[in-house]
């Protein structure tokens, strides 16, 4: 899952961050609400995370900006402000939720879940292929069944194969989609996450999932 944070003051977003990284989730972070409208609409994000009060773009133009070009990304807006009049300015400009300042990281992760569960739906949640189930609101993946233990990583990793199944997946792209941040070894360090993640799919007898494209990428096989 990809999170844009959307935080002008430093030390809440760096916090916000370490947090969001140790649940497993891949961040994308800045202070600027300018900035933050040229990420939100070239990314792909699962869900924004959205301070009212930003230098350049505010919190409500942005989200008003995102509802206009037809982005249906989850949006929690951050706010100091507890008026009444605060929260339905940010909720008519079309923000899923409303955080108010200060607040506990557990509570605005449950507020993320409940988010991502609404936005992808019960059903949409779950992936079923073949003997393969992999829920993406609960990050749980069965084969047949039998419960497979993931790292947040290789769930990541197995998250973006199967939800583009059919296609060829890039190193680039998965790379993107499971790290933050720039290496000259890409291809080194994917290669052995996709070496554990093959691995405990074979350990329940899920074999040869993953397929190696040879300068392309890897795709999800078919499952008969």
């Amino acid at each position: 899952m990809r999170v844009l944070i959307v935080e002008d003051y430093l030390p809440l977003r760096q916090s916000l961050v370490q947090g969001l990284r140790d649940q497993g989730y891949a961040v994308d972070a800045t202070g600027d609400g300018e900035e933050a409208w040229w990420y939100l609409r070239d990314g792909h994000y699962d869900v924004v995370i959205l301070d009212r009060m930003l230098p350049g773009y505010d919190g409500l133009t942005i989200i008003k900006r995102a509802r206009e070009a037809d982005l249906t990304t989850p949006i929690l807006m951050l706010t100091a402000c507890d008026t009444v009049e605060d929260r339905v300015a940010g909720l008519d400009a079309g923000a899923d939720d409303y955080l108010v300042k200060p607040f506990a990281v557990p509570e605005l992760l449950a507020r993320l879940r409940r988010l991502l569960r609404r936005h992808l739906g019960s059903a949409d949640s779950r992936i079923q292929h073949g003997r393969l189930l992999v829920d993406v609101a609960a990050k749980r993946v069965t084969w047949d069944g039998q419960e497979v233990v993931l790292t947040a990583r290789e769930f990541q990793l197995l998250e973006i194969l199967i939800g583009r199944r059919g296609q060829v997946v890039s190193r680039e792209q998965l790379w993107e989609h499971c790290y933050d941040f720039a290496s000259e070894t890409v291809s080194n360090v994917l290669e052995v996450l996709i070496g554990r993640l093959r691995r405990k799919l074979s350990a329940v007898g899920c074999t040869d999932l993953i397929t190696t494209r040879r300068g392309m990428g890897y795709e999800i096989a078919e499952i008969l």
